[in-house]
């Protein structure tokens, strides 16, 4: 036998029943961004190097993006995230924009990562974000998005964790450490990867890059002050905000939560399993982003959420629901060649009618129609041999239900429909 040719590593092969899966994600997706007034957007899936080099930081382009040369000599980019993209979407049209504005987008995005348990190469993204507002309320309608969407999922306070912190807040503690201006970037990296890497390389990627003993211990101290927001106005008005919309028991304080990227500069903020701790999304407020690009400054917050994470946390804790692979309603079956055409114009009149329906492509027997309508999720079958046609009728078939009625030909597609609300109203 000829190898089949393998798939690309990283990337995903979507069956129906799992493709059921990411449309019923990005309907909840839909639904609870349109809840909180947002409008869908798109960007392109390729975009010039440039525009992530200095926005996302060195480490994005030169060790996690596909990137390629194209003909014409530049570089371009697989997007391996949107919010760049974003920006420069705002800065092409900043004047002509109403703000705030609020859009969200779920897209294919590329990152050249080792592929493991809830990372790939190729990977689907909900974006959502504010665009144009400085308030503290912007940071906390975000946190109640997430919020709202992992209540749509079924996701309790008890299995998901929204994580905040907030930059200017850890700034001014550096500060107070004795870490200068310069080094800032560095200590962000360090904490972002507190949780990734052993303690002692951990503590010596600290003294790598210049911090002291006591610079590091005052640092390890404040990673674990879980008061420590206290001392900022932000996060004391987004906890008072969450506390008056009956959602704080989803979000806690938590200092080692700072996000790598280069352009968070307020709030950040990751969901986590507790069951794990994986991250589930993250996000967080930006005051230059749109200047990055050639724009005139504008702050905007959002989060990112991809679909492989979320959909592994909502299989572990059986929340993914019962979903139908087959779209099709009926089957019309053909008795023989020569009343073919009678079982396909059939079919015709029942979509017509509003009903989603196949036909049996070839004359078979009976029983191996009827087997594959079972097999492959179809509910009615309509039989329509020569004693039915005679008679101007059809023997509609439930396959769900194990019975069998002779309805008129005329009546066939309202009758369907009867028996679907019944079901849905039980």
């Amino acid at each position: 036998m000829k190898a089949i040719v393998p798939s690309v590593k990283g990337t995903r092969d979507f069956y129906p029943e799992i493709m059921a899966v990411r449309n019923w994600l990005y309907a909840r997706i839909r639904e609870v961004s349109e809840k909180f007034g947002y409008q869908e957007y798109e960007g392109p899936f390729l975009e010039r190097v440039d525009l992530y080099a200095a926005k996302s930081g060195e480490e994005l382009v030169n060790e996690q993006s596909f990137v390629f040369q194209d003909r014409g000599g530049d570089y371009i980019a697989l997007r391996p995230e949107l919010t760049p993209t974003l920006a420069r979407m705002v800065a092409q049209r900043q004047n002509e924009l109403v703000y705030p504005l609020r859009w969200w987008s779920f897209g294919p995005f590329w990152r050249y990562e080792r592929p493991q348990k809830g990372r790939t190469r190729e990977f689907f993204q909900w974006n959502i974000d504010i665009i144009g507002s400085q308030a503290i309320e912007a940071d906390a309608e975000l946190l109640a998005v997430a919020v709202e969407f992992f209540k749509s999922v079924g996701l309790t306070s008890q299995q998901v964790k929204l994580l905040v912190n907030n930059r200017r807040l850890m700034d001014v503690q550096l500060e107070n450490l004795g870490i200068r201006e310069g080094q800032k970037r560095d200590v962000f990296r360090l904490i972002d990867r507190k949780e990734k890497l052993p303690l002692p390389e951990w503590r010596q990627y600290a003294f790598d890059f210049g911090l002291t003993q006591e610079q590091l211990s005052g640092l390890e101290s404040l990673l674990v002050n879980e008061s420590l927001w206290e001392t900022s106005d932000e996060l004391k008005r987004v906890f008072e905000l969450l506390e008056g919309m009956g959602i704080r028991e989803y979000v806690e304080f938590a200092p080692q939560i700072i996000r790598g990227l280069d352009y968070y500069t307020g709030t950040v903020f990751e969901a986590k399993d507790l069951d794990g701790g994986r991250s589930i999304l993250g996000g967080g407020h930006y005051d230059n982003l749109v200047a990055n690009v050639g724009g005139e400054p504008l702050p905007g917050v959002g989060f990112a959420m991809g679909d492989v994470m979320i959909t592994l946390v909502l299989e572990k804790y059986g929340k993914l629901p019962a979903l139908e692979t087959a779209p099709a309603q009926v089957l019309v079956t053909v008795f023989d060649l020569e009343r073919l055409p009678q079982s396909f114009a059939l079919a015709a009149r029942l979509r017509e009618q509003g009903l989603k329906v196949v036909w049996y492509p070839e004359a078979a027997k009976l029983q191996k129609q009827l087997k594959f309508a079972d097999r492959a999720g179809i509910r009615f079958a309509v039989i329509y041999g020569p004693d039915e046609i005679s008679a101007g009728q059809v023997a509609l078939k439930d396959l769900h239900q194990r019975n069998q009625e002779l309805v008129s030909v005329e009546n066939v597609g309202e009758r369907v429909r009867q028996i679907l609300a019944q079901s849905e109203r039980v």
